[in-house]
């Protein structure tokens, strides 16, 4: 399958992005969608919300097909700090002031959790390593004081994929724990099933190409009554013209979690790049095929370099399928690494100890094989 005649605007197939597990390019007609959201305005001017609330579904039904969860209920939001603060906000935290995490979260939660241990809520920071047992050590971290148990379904620094996620959820509910799934690094990569009784957020600024912007709180069944403290006045958007008394009330479904007044340009973006998706068969089975075969020529190609162990290694505990969408080589010099890459042309990132190569449906394997023969000269520099 050959994309990269659909992403000239990025320069897709001048440049070695392996940056595919951060941000992928967006296909050209992306712009399409930004236009016609300036389009939207100019002929409605502040009677655009319409279209826009309409593009808003599309971009929930896109979602939903890549977390293969069609009746999903889901919130739009920005990004997913203020989906994840509206979540907090309503699992009542002054009745139950203890959260379980991992330490192997990406940053939104990292900080913000870090931020309300200051404050006195009680936080309890499980090992992600080693990833098998993750998932039974979590459980074993619930009590019925414990509001929440917060963990990625893929792990952002090893690409690690976390297993028994339905057990941890199984455990979490006759306590009345909430589960809040981060299924970023998974969405668009890697087949996903949330548990029912789990919350889930993600976003399309990864693996999906659609930018910034497109983030989602999937909202379960069980928690259709609740309300968050943190709430915008978009929630009670369609009774505007009511007279209101200062009580605060909440709509059914996904508008409860509701912020306020945003940008609809992303939404557009988006909806014209799910659009996109569907027209060339980039289903997840077909991506995380993709993915599956980038990866295994990376590991591949890292292998045969015979790297010094000390300076740079990977994970071969487990095989290929066990991981998400990117390579994590481990290494004391990662930072150097990445620096040296990007001033030979490659495009990775870092995270720690962690150089992260991340490939994209639209990348060549000569592309990949070249930018691993270019880690091979700085590895025997």
């Amino acid at each position: 399958m050959n994309l990269a005649a659909h992403y000239t605007r990025f320069r897709v197939a001048e440049r070695l992005l392996l940056t595919g597990h951060s941000h992928q390019a967006w296909p050209d007609v992306a712009l399409d969608g930004q236009v016609a959201a300036f389009e939207d305005a100019a002929a409605g001017v502040d009677e655009k919300w319409g279209r826009a609330f309409a593009v808003a579904d599309r971009v929930r039904d896109g979602f939903r097909a890549a977390l293969g969860d069609p009746g999903a209920v889901l919130a739009l939001g920005q990004n997913t700090h203020e989906l994840v603060l509206r979540f907090l906000s309503a699992i009542r935290l002054g009745e139950r002031p203890r959260l379980v995490t991992t330490d192997g979260e990406f940053h939104t939660l990292r900080r913000q959790l870090a931020r309300l241990a200051e404050e006195g809520v009680e936080l309890v920071r499980v090992p992600a390593a080693p990833v098998d047992t993750l998932a039974d050590r979590l459980a074993a971290q619930l009590t019925d004081r414990t509001a929440a148990v917060l963990v990625s379904a893929v792990l952002f620094e090893t690409s690690r994929i976390v297993p028994g996620l339905d057990e941890l959820a199984r455990a979490a509910a006759p306590l009345g724990v909430q589960v809040l799934v981060d299924a970023y690094h998974a969405l668009g990569v890697v087949p996903i099933s949330v548990p029912d009784y789990a919350w889930a957020v993600g976003g399309g600024y990864k693996y999906l190409q659609l930018g910034e912007g497109n983030c989602f709180l999937r909202i379960p069944e069980h928690a259709a009554e609740v309300r968050p403290v943190i709430t915008g006045w978009y929630a009670e958007f369609a009774e505007l013209s009511a007279e209101h008394d200062f009580q605060v009330g909440y709509p059914a479904g996904s508008a409860r979690f509701a912020g306020a007044t945003y940008d609809p340009t992303s939404n557009y973006r988006a909806a014209r790049v799910f659009d996109f998706f569907a027209e060339h068969g980039l289903t997840v089975p077909v991506l995380r095929d993709i993915s599956l075969r980038q990866n295994g020529l990376l590991a591949d190609l890292f292998d045969a370099l015979d790297a010094p162990e000390e300076l740079i290694t990977r994970d071969r505990t487990a095989p290929r399928t066990e991981f998400g969408g990117f390579l994590s080589l481990r290494s004391p010099h990662a930072a150097r690494f990445q620096r040296d890459l990007a001033e030979r042309g490659v495009a990775t990132d870092s995270r720690g100890e962690y150089l992260r190569l991340g490939p994209a449906p639209y990348l060549s394997d000569q592309q990949i094989s070249d930018s691993m023969a270019i880690l091979g000269e700085l590895i025997v520099r």
